[in-house]
């Protein structure tokens, strides 16, 4: 879905995070939701201990968002029970109605496989507060560090959507001006190491999001 008006501003995911002071600084710099990985497969996976830690940090006006890889019903809503989570993103092989199950706004995760076809899957996903879309590599679901050929998105998707995959301060623009997204979710890109954001890097990255957005209202308004 396009933006309604050409001038509504980029909303910022930034995920994976595994410390307190990181999520405080991402907030600090404006950040409108952070996200946590429950998957222990995963090098950024935090446990319910550390992730009240990061949420505590966190203030009621930025979303939490919960990750979860094909889990248990039962530990998502034990981590939900637990923890403050805003919005929970799907990111494995979930159908819609274990995805809507939770009385609670969720983001499904689309890995762009080349047969994917974006407006297909949000009719399947009706319910969905938006679709991610991420890179696809064979056995990864998700947080490879790589992007896709953002043209293959095209302008038929009913729901919002949500950019990830490979995103940098140093390519950011360059995905905005394509895909005009809702939203863009970053990871990999403003880290120091797996799990470790890096303040400098997450500066660029909502410095680079503000000036395409300043600049493109700039032209309407």
């Amino acid at each position: 879905m396009r933006f309604p008006y050409p001038w509504q501003r980029t909303r910022v995911k930034i995920c994976g995070f595994t410390r307190p002071e990181d999520a405080a600084c991402a907030v600090a710099l404006g950040v409108d939701a952070v996200g946590l990985v429950f998957c222990e497969a995963s090098p950024r996976n935090v446990s319910v201990g550390q992730a009240e830690a990061i949420v505590a940090a966190v203030p009621s006006f930025t979303a939490v968002v919960g990750l979860f890889v094909d889990a248990e019903s039962q530990w998502i809503h034990e981590v939900c029970r637990q923890i403050r989570i805003d919005i929970l993103q799907f990111h494995g092989d979930e159908p819609p109605d274990f995805c809507a199950s939770f009385a609670k706004p969720y983001v499904k995760a689309i890995r762009m496989k080349p047969e994917v076809d974006v407006g297909r899957e949000a009719r399947i996903h009706t319910g969905a507060a938006g679709l991610l879309l991420d890179a696809y590599q064979p056995g990864v679901k998700g947080g490879t560090g790589l992007s896709f050929d953002w043209t293959r998105v095209g302008s038929g998707c009913s729901l919002p959507l949500i950019l990830a995959g490979g995103l940098t301060p140093d390519n950011v623009r360059d995905a905005l001006e394509i895909v005009r997204p809702y939203a863009v979710d970053v990871s990999s890109g403003v880290e120091a190491d797996k799990g470790v954001k890096d303040s400098r890097k997450m500066a660029a990255f909502m410095r680079k999001v503000y000036q395409f957005d300043h600049e493109r209202r700039n032209k309407f308004l």
